[in-house]
């Protein structure tokens, strides 16, 4: 059984309205007005086949985290799972079955490693709060109780089958990325376009293409380490929970604009924003969150958030088949999940 439970964001900074998604024509996207699912359109028999083609070793590494209750969570979210009756059932039939179910409290969609769909984030405009293609929170369609086309279960019908390619930035860098100390500043944090093509170069891999997954290992993630988690104390936990919230490494603007321009169906990262940004939220601009706003917003180009990357940057996989779908969580801003790469 799973209770959904909405917690709010922390207090950000809020203006009146910004009418630059209805002054730039954010809408109707380029798959018509109708569309839900964004950039996965792009998804075909080819891209597939192409991916498929990356298997070379049979290896299979998970990049889901594991979800329990002392994980980091941003803001006021919460996981919290127990086993109700321990056992829920007991004594049934002349076997004497017993059985347990689940209770989950969470907001299931944006904790642990996380999918944003186009419900997740929008622009506070004059016309209303503007979502991916032109819907809007005040649309009779869209509720609390239902998202309608903004939920990320149309998605989920579509999931993603492509070629996976991880950016080892640590690599890259010498070592783990330093968080930006505060936004609209220059910081080692910030991944850039010339970045990202410095490390397909010395990856030795194909540019980032058409229909494309691209996932960023920062080294941010070790601090919630995916395999040594439960060896560390509370204290030590407390420690690297508040560490690991206290802004995040990542794509920088120019990074983001580039992947967009490349036609990528999905962008993620080791840290739980997939963006650089500051305590505040803010990354090279003092805009809160500006790279979700211009590739999930804007563009239908949807995130995956807090993966574990180890396996990969260990073998070097450095492009891989990547399958991974939402649940279809009717009405849901995202959703939580295990993605798979093959290689």
């Amino acid at each position: 059984m799973m209770v959904l439970v909405a917690m709010p964001l922390p207090a950000i900074p809020v203006f009146s309205a910004n009418d630059e998604p209805l002054n730039e024509n954010w809408s109707p996207s380029e798959w018509g007005e109708e569309d839900r699912i964004g950039a996965v359109n792009r998804t075909t028999p080819k891209t597939v086949l192409d991916a498929v083609a990356l298997v070379k070793q049979g290896k299979v590494a998970t990049l889901g985290k594991v979800y329990q209750s002392d994980m980091p969570l941003f803001g006021q979210r919460q996981w919290e799972l127990s086993i109700p009756g321990f056992p829920t059932y007991e004594g049934i039939g002349s076997m004497e079955a017993v059985g347990n179910d689940e209770l989950l409290t969470a907001e299931i969609g944006q904790v642990g490693t996380q999918f944003d769909g186009p419900g997740h984030i929008g622009v506070r405009t004059s016309k209303g709060d503007f979502f991916y293609n032109g819907r809007y929170l005040e649309d009779p369609d869209v509720t609390p109780e239902d998202l309608g086309p903004l939920g990320v279960e149309h998605i989920a019908e579509k999931g993603f089958v492509c070629r996976g390619v991880l950016l080892d930035a640590v690599g890259f860098r010498g070592g783990p990325l330093p968080v930006p100390p505060e936004s609209g500043v220059e910081s080692l944090g910030f991944i850039t376009a010339e970045d990202i093509k410095a490390m397909v170069a010395r990856q030795g891999i194909a540019p980032i293409a058409e229909g494309d997954c691209v996932f960023l290992y920062t080294g941010h993630g070790d601090i919630w380490h995916p395999s040594e988690w439960d060896s560390f104390d509370a204290e030590e936990k407390a420690r690297r929970r508040e560490r690991f919230n206290t802004g995040t490494p990542g794509y920088g603007l120019s990074g983001c604009e580039y992947l967009a321009s490349r036609k990528v169906i999905l962008w993620g990262s080791d840290t739980h924003s997939s963006e650089a940004t500051a305590l505040d939220g803010g990354g090279e601009t003092e805009q809160p969150y500006e790279c979700h706003l211009k590739m999930m917003t804007r563009s239908g180009i949807w995130n995956i958030e807090n993966l574990d990357l180890s396996q990969l940057v260990e073998d070097k996989a450095y492009e891989f088949l990547f399958t991974w779908a939402p649940l279809k969580l009717k009405g849901a801003t995202g959703s939580p999940g295990n993605p798979i790469a093959i290689y």
